[in-house]
């Protein structure tokens, strides 16, 4: 045992460059745990007690009559069994990592090219990014069985820019989006549950299952909004209410290229620019409007160049840390009255416009694939943290069957969940109001409406 014990100690000091001293088997031992934990076996309290007989030793194979037999003491004891593992101090805490250099507009001086990346922040991104991504693919799984019925745009492969988005505002801070809105839904605190939950029109859904995939709400979450560009805006006024009440806080307003060319936009940014509002317009470029390549449908793809004597920036939306650099100077800016700004994040969604769109009439399969090899956000993280000791394969790995065990749990709820009844049909209009009569489906029905 001694013997065993001391040449794997000495491997181990050899790989470390640290002198290998110990002698004895207490030695090795005391040494062997600071690369390994040390476990001892329970003893039974009555062996404890009582005087260890030491058992015969069986008889061997082909040895000679009157031989010595073999010594059996290490049998009267317990056995020392060393198990490796590793620690939070094998990993490294925190690097300094290179990021793509952002093009700008009327700006001397833009984001960061390095981002500082912490073990816990590449675990959170990693985790929420990961979320996102099996969330959106269970939605496509339910939608097929038609357990999900109506509009629905997923989100995934650009999952890097909800999650960048988050992690470089406050929670105390506010956020608007377009139709394809599971991933912001999720990023700002509402439960896997609840999202597949409203996406299969039951009662556990964050808008009680009345509201769909494009109308989920949250504190300080203002959808999920179904008519193309809307939502700009509405943003613009929420920033205008942030300035009013003086409150330090802005909102991000986030669109897609599709509907970079509406007119209500440049309305919004008139008005947002001459009233310096705390306002990050983001243009989410995912390279096709519906079923139409942005080059076909818009005469300039610089949508970071749309605000003209607004600031804006280019970003790589595939990215997260690059995401989170860009929105923390964008929201810096603002917070310091110098808004608005415009920011483009240049993505990709993997799945077409909505779940009646195969998204391959228009683009070919290797185009995705190409994508999905070269430049998936998640593949980078991970591959970021992994070369640079942030975090183990197996943690990875350990993470993300703990998040399909959580959305597989979700969407069993989800499909088990009863359906709202007709009586909760108009509920929830207004907020704090008396109840209101609405005329109901037919002359002879009126529907009462509690907030």
């Amino acid at each position: 045992m001694q013997n065993m014990l001391s040449l794997l100690y000495s491997a181990l000091c050899r790989l470390t460059g640290r002198a290998a001293g110990a002698q004895t088997v207490s030695e090795l031992l005391i040494g062997l745990s600071e690369y390994a934990s040390l476990t001892l076996p329970a003893v039974p309290p009555d062996l404890a007690q009582t005087q260890r007989l030491t058992p015969k030793a069986p008889p061997v194979v082909g040895a000679k009559a009157g031989a010595a037999p073999l010594a059996s003491a290490s049998l009267a004891a317990p056995v020392a069994r060393v198990t490796a593992s590793r620690t939070y101090s094998d990993f490294t805490p925190q690097v300094t990592l290179d990021i793509k250099k952002c093009e700008l507009h009327l700006l001397e001086e833009g984001p960061s090219a390095k981002a500082e990346l912490t073990r816990e922040q590449g675990l959170r991104y990693y985790r929420t990014m990961q979320t996102v991504r099996r969330m959106e693919l269970k939605a496509d799984q339910l939608y097929k069985q038609k357990i999900i019925r109506g509009f629905c745009h997923l989100y995934d492969g650009q999952e890097a820019c909800a999650a960048g988005v988050e992690a470089a505002i406050n929670p105390t801070d506010h956020l608007i989006t377009a139709y394809r809105a599971h991933a912001y839904t999720y990023t700002r605190g509402v439960s896997v549950k609840q999202v597949l939950c409203e996406l299969t029109g039951r009662r556990g859904g964050v808008s009680k299952g009345k509201g769909g995939s494009m109308h989920m709400y949250a504190p300080r979450f203002y959808g999920g909004n179904g008519i193309v560009g809307a939502q700009v805006p509405l943003g613009a006024g929420i920033a205008l209410a942030c300035q009013y009440q003086g409150n330090n806080q802005l909102c991000v307003t986030l669109y897609g290229d599709g509907a970079a060319n509406q007119g209500q936009l440049f309305e919004t940014f008139n008005m947002a620019a001459l009233w310096k509002l705390p306002c990050i317009f983001i243009c989410e470029n995912n390279q096709y409007g519906m079923g139409t390549s942005a080059e076909r449908a818009s005469a300039s793809t610089d949508y970071y160049k749309r605000g003209d004597y607004i600031p804006g920036i280019r970003v790589d939306g595939m990215d997260v840390l690059c995401v989170r650099e860009a929105v923390k100077f964008a929201a810096d800016l603002c917070r310091a009255g110098k808004g608005p700004i415009v920011l483009e994040l240049q993505t990709y969604r993997y799945h077409g416009h909505s779940m009646s769109d195969p998204g391959v009439s228009y683009r070919s399969r290797e185009e995705i694939q190409e994508v999905r090899s070269k430049n998936d956000p998640i593949a980078l993280l991970k591959e970021q943290m992994l070369s640079n000791n942030m975090a183990s394969a197996e943690e990875l790995k350990e993470m993300d069957v703990a998040i399909r065990k959580e959305v597989e749990e979700a969407a069993q709820f989800a499909t088990a969940d009863s359906e709202p009844p007709l009586d909760d049909m108009c509920n929830h209009i207004f907020k704090n109001d008396p109840p209101l009569e609405v005329r109901g489906t037919n002359p002879w029905s009126v529907l009462k409406s509690v907030s």
